[in-house]
């Protein structure tokens, strides 16, 4: 807590929850204010989104009449990292192009269930492009473990064993992979993401204990159902906190272009100096040592698939 000014009181915390123009911020002595920003909040995140769950804020207090705490957000701390999604401008009062869902998040969490919705490579491969290019740590959740016997799921997943990321295997129903799960969480901002239906707020009412509101995925088009509007931060019992963000079907990557792409996907490194050329794609050009080691066997076909399908891709999400 400062204090700045004759009556006003300042405190520093951390928003934990947005819900319409109006956000929770707690602060580090367990206190939550009921926010809100104004013309004059200052960022340190020029265009971008002004406030989103896990930034850092400076709050003045306000009376509120009751004994509700109530605030005014200030200032925003610069951020770290951020999840993002795009938006159309025409479309939002403030014009961005891009939301931010979730900031300074320590530990990306996809979450994919092993059937209903079934298992999409491609989406797993969107987020490990964006974790590798902030450079955050991940952990793969397979959910509904349950709903397959596991052969295929875990014959689909071995690339990602191979890559070195670290996957945990979870069935509600079965209560397993819940430890290693809780272990793997333990005092980290983790932000679990993925399309709807897949279990994440499932997961998390189990880690947390705080009901959030879940659904089914919908027979008719074998998608989920969105739940989570707002990302919710909440914390865990053994230290850190989950993110649960809204569901993703289409995750942005924003900072991400044709020229850079080639550099998150970890398996290229190793063999690209050998490319006959610096500026090399790896689509067209001949010498191309990732192409030839995708004929070889050492890089994995489908990796590749995706890495074509993100490269044709990217000019399309500008």
């Amino acid at each position: 807590m400062k204090e700045k000014k004759t009556n006003e009181v300042y405190y520093e915390g951390r928003i934990t929850g947005a819900f319409g123009a109006g956000y929770m911020v707690t602060t580090d002595d367990g206190r939550v204010f009921r926010c809100r920003t104004f013309p004059g909040t200052q960022s340190g995140n020029p265009e971008s989104s002004l406030a989103a769950v896990g930034d850092q804020v400076e709050v003045q207090v306000t009376l509120s009449g009751t004994d509700a705490l109530e605030g005014i957000i200030m200032q925003v701390q610069p951020r770290r990292s951020a999840l993002i999604r795009k938006r159309d401008p025409r479309r939002n009062r403030s014009r961005e192009k891009q939301q931010v869902i979730a900031a300074n998040i320590e530990l990306l969490v996809p979450v994919v269930s092993a059937y209903e919705p079934p298992l999409t490579t491609r989406l797993i491969d969107r987020y490990l492009v964006f974790a590798e290019s902030e450079q955050l740590p991940v952990l793969l959740v397979v959910n509904k473990m349950d709903l397959d016997d596991g052969v295929e799921v875990r014959k689909l997943m071995q690339v990602y064993h191979d890559l070195g990321y670290r996957i945990c295997y979870v069935s509600i129903y079965r209560q397993s992979g819940i430890d290693e799960l809780i272990e793997a969480l333990g005092g980290r901002i983790s932000a679990f993401s993925g399309h709807s239906g897949v279990g994440k707020s499932t997961i998390i009412n189990l880690l947390t204990g705080v009901r959030l509101k879940t659904s089914r995925t919908s027979w008719k088009s074998g998608k989920g159902v969105h739940t989570t509007s707002n990302a919710t931060m909440l914390p865990l019992p053994a230290g850190g906190y989950v993110i649960d963000t809204p569901g993703i079907r289409e995750f942005s990557l924003a900072d991400i272009t044709r020229e850079n792409l080639r550099f998150y996907f970890r398996e290229f490194l190793q063999v690209m100096p050998e490319c006959g050329f610096s500026s090399c794609t790896h689509t067209v050009e001949p010498d191309c040592a990732v192409r030839k080691a995708v004929g070889n066997g050492v890089i994995d076909a489908g990796r590749y698939e995706s890495y074509l399908a993100l490269f044709y891709a990217l000019d399309d999400e500008r």
